[in-house]
């Protein structure tokens, strides 16, 4: 079974399909059973269950670290 990353406040995720602004990457504001993530492109803030975000993660970038 593979391992679930790691999500950490700070964190950037970079999700399946881009925002409308065209960046597809966010920051993790909070994590939790829902995560508020903020677009890095125009700073629109969202709340999206767990279990989207784990689904649609293509990349996570550590606060500090490399995209994985």
């Amino acid at each position: 079974m593979t391992e679930k990353p790691d999500y950490q406040v700070g964190d950037i995720v970079k999700l399946k399909k881009p925002h409308p602004c065209g960046s597809s990457e966010w920051e993790i504001l909070r994590v939790g059973a829902d995560f508020r993530l903020k677009c890095t492109g125009c700073g629109h803030q969202i709340m999206v269950a767990r279990r989207l975000v784990e689904k649609n993660t293509r990349g996570l970038k550590k606060s500090g670290g490399e995209m994985s």
